[in-house]
């Protein structure tokens, strides 16, 4: 089993449900050095985690097979980046976080040059 720190829409038993198949039960947690930030992707609003020092993100860690976690991926696209973290609580999971390749200037001009079109 993998195990994947949430933190947005993935917490919510309906998402994991249609994602997945299932609805999980998760533990709480907090990843250190990230922030819950928000990105408009469309029109729809997302939570995404970025770099910040001092600050903590709190979520819940899942564990999902390694099928259920390739169907997540599919789901977060490419806005997100998953990345191996180590939680507050010392366990390692997967998170979904701002990638390091499409900085958050980009996606605002980004979302800035679809605005203007």
């Amino acid at each position: 089993m993998e195990q994947l720190f949430v933190y947005g829409t993935l917490k919510d038993p309906l998402v994991q449900k249609k994602v997945i198949g299932k609805a999980v039960q998760g533990i709480l947690d907090i990843l250190e050095g990230f922030a819950i930030s928000r990105i408009k992707l469309g029109n729809v609003v997302y939570p995404i985690l970025i770099r910040k020092n001092g600050s903590e993100a709190k979520g819940l860690v899942i564990s999902v097979t390694p099928k259920e976690l390739k169907l997540i991926d599919d789901y977060e696209t490419n806005a997100y980046e998953r990345q191996k973290a180590v939680l507050k609580s010392g366990k390692a999971a997967w998170a979904y976080v701002e990638p390091v390749s499409f900085p958050q200037f980009q996606v605002n001009l980004f979302f800035l040059c679809r605005f203007l079109n």
